[in-house]
């Protein structure tokens, strides 16, 4: 007997064993008869079927159609409802951004951040709160207060594929209803031997004029005869944004209406008396009006830094021995200069009043008093949002018998973002008496006419620089931020056993063990009076501070160009910084009041009241037969899962509130004291997933399961914080309770795919879903919290009754031999819920959402054209009483490319975003006179270059 060959194989099913200890799993991402849902490193050695893996290997098409025609098979060969996104090679994703070759995708909508980037994903029309997201079958640490995953946190060059699971099977990780969402990494032995490729961008926005930048490259190589391979990869990318943005920060004003019982009002200024009789008459009854907006423009510098590396072992046919890692840094800066207005209505504030359909749509305000006129602010608003995330991860796979494959995993992913005390929002009030004429019209920002006693406008005399630091008055500041970490670590043991009788093929089997601890600390000056230090009767003029605080008047390219509105388009900037530091500098000096100022009183400090921790422990068991026959596929499996809940807070009775002036109270707290809840729930999660061929060309798939979604992370925590009383808005807020149950889902799915041609299909699906405790907002008014002589509204996060969401899925892909191809999709949703019997919208749920593309790939060349577009949807109910909801309007997204191949190792790009610039737009039950939101991001154009060796 040769010792050498014992020994070998001993020593590999030693180092295989070892892994096999509790993490999360390869068996968490595989369905039942395909690899299509597991990261590369996890699939079985013996394949799902010999006609995935034969068709697979006869792709030999490259670019957009052979990423699009590797989905397809990964589509074709899921064990459930499935679509994919595929590299165009290696390192080179569809899409700048993830989250935008997601969009591509039937059922799938995102939401964007500064700069147009996608960065939330929703699918099926359930909102990102619905949707997992995993990296090789993997929990991603995330870096806000839930669950969802913001994509762009993480650079698409180091994706390799990304698949959208609709269905569910027993040995997926659960916690989704809308959809799972695994991103995979790629192998070194996807192409055996030495590969790499070196990718040179450069970008500009036409609408901001700002310019940037990416290096990309990605290598990999196998040695010893193919045993071992190696990937590495790097991103490094710095680019520059605008986004013009207008909105609400104080919200609408409406009148208590008699007719609606459940609306008391919002009107702290007073209720809107057209009349002036000091009464609520009929015509007064839930009259809406402006209660504050604000217009400018987001400037970012946005920094991205990635690296990945995997090394794969295969020492023989029966193991696999994966080592990997991923670690990002995004650095984002935002800076935001915008113009803010407070007109809410006061007694002997307005005159000149006109109404159209129960709107106030203008109003002259003239009143002497300084507190009853218009007083335009400049406020500068940053967000320091740096962001660190990685994920590590060790896992193998040990082939023990001809029949029984064992696999393990074990991972850490963290995410973690510092920004405690750094951002700001700063406010510096004009202090000059004027006359101003506020009127409504179609669009995103009102009509501002402001003209001051000495003969100024404000319009003409910003565009000019007649303003400066004495025009001015230090009114607000506050400091604050998050302190963000999240930890999950999890690995799992499984296995999957032929059986290959009593019509079961393979057995497959694990269990799971999940931690997470996630902690948020607030760091803030709200709570302790500092961000209010600076107003009303102690407000510094600004040019005492000296230093020129406001250092100039600039004019922004393009700026709201899409809005027709007649407001001031410059902006007189101040730099926080240096602002900060001239406030210190005026340490000691006196203030109106006579008490010396004290720089150090308004300083940011932990907020006890929204800050949290949370920790989950989850252990999940599951069992899953995988059965076929002759024209037939299936699976049948349940899920176990239990959790434990531990959550953190703490809470401050307010002992009294003082009036310090028209809208600026101050409120005096308790020392705060700690609030621990524990809880913990059990599911059961069937499911069962069947298909039938028709013809090799036809097939049927159905699918039926119960899922479930957990709450978001800051929903367990019972936080609250009253922060609305500095400005005469009496609101508790809370954040959440650990008692809160996870929604769940009994669902099914129905799907007739027609692969009728060399990687093109069509297919319809309908699918159903009948959630239950849905997590919705209760709003509770006149309510006594305790307080003497305050009556409250409060604000809970609460399990709702049900919700039902049915819909209907089209898709078509086709690919001619002219080297012409198209891809369409259609989803329609029908959702509604019930919350105490009363039916309501169910929140973040698109209508329906639709796309087309158009592509010609021959030769040297590789064009293409997408528009994707999202109707309008809920994403806030009853914010101004029954029926008056807060919706995203509809959006289409328009992109385009051209690249040329001049030989096998040089290529050029050309790619153009938002084709048709179009802005994102929010509005109460889609009256453009009641807008809530408006975000411009303007076109951009892309720049590459890509070297291969």
């Amino acid at each position: 007997m040769n010792a050498a060959p014992f020994h070998r194989n001993t020593l590999s099913c030693a180092v295989a064993l070892a892994l096999l200890i509790p993490a999360t799993a390869f068996s968490q991402t595989a369905p039942a008869s395909a690899a299509t849902t597991q990261s590369p490193q996890a699939v079985p050695v013996e394949q799902a079927t010999p006609r995935a893996a034969t068709e697979l290997a006869t792709v030999v098409v490259t670019g957009e159609r052979g990423s699009m025609a590797r989905s397809t098979e990964l589509k074709r060969d899921a064990a459930t409802v499935q679509d994919s996104i595929s590299a165009l090679e290696l390192g080179m994703f569809p899409d700048d951004n993830v989250a935008d070759s997601l969009s591509h995708i039937t059922g799938v909508a995102i939401s964007r951040t500064a700069g147009g980037e996608g960065q939330k994903v929703s699918v099926r029309g359930l909102g990102p709160e619905f949707t997992l997201t995993t990296f090789n079958g993997r929990i991603l640490a995330t870096d806000g207060a839930g669950r969802d995953f913001a994509f762009d946190v993480l650079p698409a060059d180091v994706i390799n594929g990304a698949d959208v699971i609709k269905g569910a099977q027993a040995s997926l990780t659960e916690g989704a209803i809308g959809g799972l969402i695994n991103l995979r990494s790629a192998s070194p032995f996807d192409q055996p031997g030495q590969h790499g490729i070196v990718r040179l961008e450069g970008d500009r926005n036409q609408m901001s004029e700002l310019n940037g930048h990416k290096f990309s490259a990605a290598y990999s190589n196998t040695f010893a005869n193919d045993t071992v391979g190696v990937l590495l990869g790097v991103v490094k990318a710095k680019r520059r944004d605008r986004t013009d943005v207008a909105g609400n920060d104080g919200g609408w004003t409406r009148n208590p209406d008699p007719n609606d019982p459940d609306w008391y009002g919002n009107a702290w200024g007073g209720n809107i008396d057209l009349n002036g009789n000091g009464e609520l008459d009929p015509e007064d009854y839930g009259l809406i009006a402006p209660g504050q907006f604000r217009v400018g423009s987001i400037l970012e510098d946005k920094k991205r830094t990635a690296y990945s590396g995997k090394i794969e072992w295969r020492p023989s046919d029966r193991v696999r021995i994966v080592v990997d890692g991923l670690k990002t840094r995004l650095d984002s800066p935002q800076v935001s200069y915008q113009q803010s207005y407070y007109p809410l209505f006061a007694p002997g504030r307005w005159s000149d009043i006109t109404v159209q359909n129960g709107i106030v749509t203008g109003f002259t305000m003239d009143n002497p008093d300084p507190e009853l006129r218009l007083n335009p602010e400049l406020l500068n608003q940053t967000q320091y949002r740096v962001v660190d995330t990685a994920l590590y991860g060790i896992n193998g796979e040990w082939k023990a018998t001809d029949d029984l494959t064992l696999t393990g995993d074990l991972y850490r992913s963290t995410s973690e973002r510092r920004s405690g005390g750094q951002d700001t929002y700063v406010v510096l009030r004009m202090n000059q008496p004027n006359t101003a004429r506020i009127t409504l019209g179609p669009y995103a920002v009102p009509n501002v006419d402001v003209k001051f006693d000495d003969g100024r406008d404000l319009v003409s005399g910003l565009a000019s620089g007649q303003f400066s630091d004495s025009d001015f008055n230090t009114h607000y500041m506050e400091l604050s931020g998050d302190n963000i970490r999240d930890e999950i670590t999890g690995g799992t043991v499984a296995g999957k056993l032929f059986v290959g009788k009593w019509g079961v093929d393979n057995l497959r089997f694990g269990v799971t063990r999940t931690e997470r601890e996630k902690s948020r600390d607030l760091v803030n000056n709200t709570l302790n009076g500092g961000a209010d230090y600076y107003s009303e009767d102690n407000a510094i003029n600004v040019a005492d501070l000296g230093g020129n605080v406001i250092s100039h008047s600039f004019h922004l390219p393009h700026f709201m160009s899409g809005v027709g509105s007649s407001f001031p388009r410059s902006f007189l900037a101040f730099d926080v910084p240096n602002y900060l530091a001239r406030l210190q500098a005026y340490n000691g000096n006196l203030r109106p009041d006579g008490t010396p100022y004290d720089y150090a009183l308004a300083g940011p400090q932990w907020n006890p009241l929204q800050s949290y921790r949370v920790s989950e422990k989850t252990n999940a068991f599951y069992v899953q037969a995988d059965m076929s026959g002759d024209r037939w596929e299936g699976d049948v499996g349940v899920r176990l899962v239990q959790t434990d809940t531990r959550a953190q807070a703490w809470d401050a009775k307010i002992l009294s509130i003082t009036e310090n002036g028209a809208f600026n109270y101050t409120a005096e707290y308790a020392a705060p004291t700690p609030v621990v809840q524990d809880a913990s729930y059990s599911y059961l999660l069937p499911s069962a997933n069947f298909t039938w061929h028709f013809t090799d060309q036809l097939q049927l798939r159905a699918g039926a399961a119960k899922t479930m979604a957990r709450p978001a992370v800051d929903q367990l925590a019972p936080t609250n914080t009253t922060e609305s009383v500095a400005w005469g808005e009496f609101t508790q807020v809370y954040g959440g309770n650990a008692d809160l149950k996870p929604y769940s889902a009994a669902q099914g799915d129905l799907s007739l795919e027609w692969y009728f041609a060399q990687h093109s299909v069509a297919s319809m699906a309908v699918f159903y879903k009948r959630i239950t405790n849905q997590i919705t907002t209760s709003w509770e008014t006149g309510q006594d919290i305790g307080v003497p002589g305050y009556l409250f509204n409060v604000m809970r996060p609460i399990n709702g009754d049900h919700a039902r969401v049915k819909g209907l899925e089209l898709s078509l892909q086709h690919f001619w031999d002219n080297g012409f191809g198209v891809r369409a999709q259609y989803t329609r949703n029908l959702s509604t819920s019930w919350v105490d019997g009363e039916q309501r919208p169910l929140e973040g749920i698109a209508p329906a959402t639709y796309s087309l593309g158009v592509m010609y790939e021959k030769g040297k060349w590789s064009l293409g054209a997408n528009a994707d577009r999202t109707n309008g949807f809920v994403t806030a109910i009853n914010v101004l009483g029954t029926g008056y909801n807060e919706q995203a309007d509809a959006i289409t997204w328009v992109t385009a490319h051209v690249s040329y191949k001049f030989n096998d190792m040089i290529s050029v790009s050309l790619d153009g975003q938002n084709l048709l610039d179009k802005a994102q737009t929010y509005s109460i039950n889609g009256n453009p006179l009641l807008s809530q939101g408006y975000y411009r991001y303007g076109r951009s154009v892309n720049l590459g270059v890509a070297l291969r060796f």
